[in-house]
């Protein structure tokens, strides 16, 4: 994808954000932010606990245009795949899926929801692993 076409996909993706909302029976809620500039997301995680995969997930947010396009994208990326997949992916894999060239220049706002869905995981499995610690107890 060149430098316009780039542009014109984060463009798409701000103005009309996918999977944009709260979603009421999420797993996990996970607000993330870069304090330095304003942006804000907010991730909304349902899992599959079955195939431990994505569900569902949405997001709420407000910020420039490379971290709220970079929400919307990242949860079309990531639908029904396995919550594996998405921890080891590496905050290099979705600047390069927005456009290097473009966001290089602002890799925090690019990476905003990539960190906060893989902190909503984590969150997820720590709140598994304890109810199934106090299961057993």
């Amino acid at each position: 994808m060149d430098r316009q076409e780039a542009i014109e996909y984060l463009l798409d993706h701000y103005q009309n954000p996918r999977n944009s909302g709260t979603l009421e029976d999420a797993d996990v809620t996970m607000p993330g932010g870069n304090p330095g500039c304003g942006d804000v997301v907010t991730i909304y995680l349902k899992v599959d606990q079955a195939h431990d995969a994505i569900e569902r997930v949405t997001f709420e947010g407000q910020g420039c245009t490379i971290s709220q396009a970079a929400a919307s994208i990242l949860t079309e990326l990531v639908a029904e795949r396995p919550l594996s997949a998405i921890e080891a992916m590496d905050f290099n894999d979705m600047i390069d899926l927005l456009g290097r060239d473009v966001v290089n220049s602002r890799p925090r706002c690019a990476t905003l929801a990539l960190g906060t869905l893989k902190a909503a995981i984590t969150k997820y499995r720590t709140d598994q692993a304890k109810a199934a610690f106090d299961g057993a107890a």
